[in-house]
């Protein structure tokens, strides 16, 4: 039995120097955690440190970088304004240029039409004409022509008719003393007047 005792007191030791190094063990994690926890609040506190350092260098940098895009947005903006009214403008030369092409088409085509219609209108009345002529000469119907000429002979007669009459009204010198003595001596007799040829 004093084996067992003295069996029961090593095994004591050993379990209290395992304690005991237990002990340490755990002592040592908890100043090993407890010094992880210290390097995190310190990483924490430099982090925070830091951190609005970097916020104010981050939002001076951001206010210059805004200002820069503000800047190159407002040139690119003009350029691209400056860029669409040259196509603006090619674009409208073009469609002036297409629509003048396409008018200078139209028109000498309309002239064409007038013309050939001016054509056909000219023949068509010329045809008519000459029906109505040939009818009004069935009917027996002068044509203007002929009216024209019977006209202008009817002036000529009328010319002469008046010339005549003149000659016959105005008194001879001569022959007007003798038949003013004739006439005084006898009665007045009717004149007729003489025949022309």
């Amino acid at each position: 039995m004093a084996k067992k005792t003295a069996k029961k007191k090593v095994a004591k030791k050993k379990v209290t120097k395992k304690t005991a190094a237990r002990k340490n063990v755990a002592n040592q994690a908890q100043d090993y955690a407890h010094e992880i926890w210290l390097a995190g609040l310190g990483a924490f506190a430099m982090a925070q440190d830091e951190g609005s350092k970097l916020f104010k260098e981050s939002s001076k940098r951001f206010d210059d970088t805004t200002s820069k895009v503000v800047g190159e947005s407002t040139k690119l903006f003009e350029r691209l304004v400056k860029e669409g009214s040259k196509m603006e403008n090619k674009g409208r030369k073009m469609a002036s240029d297409t629509v003048g092409g396409v008018r200078g088409d139209v028109e000498s085509r309309i002239d064409e039409v007038r013309k050939s219609a001016q054509t056909n209108w000219d023949k068509l009345e010329k045809v008519f004409e000459q029906r109505v002529a040939r009818a009004l000469s069935r009917l027996g119907v002068p044509t203007s022509d002929e009216i024209r000429e019977l006209s202008d002979r009817v002036a000529e007669l009328n010319k002469r008719v008046t010339e005549l009459a003149r000659k016959q009204q105005a008194p001879k010198p001569a022959a007007s003393k003798k038949v003013a003595k004739k006439a005084a001596a006898k009665p007045a007799e009717p004149q007729t007047p003489a025949k022309s040829d």
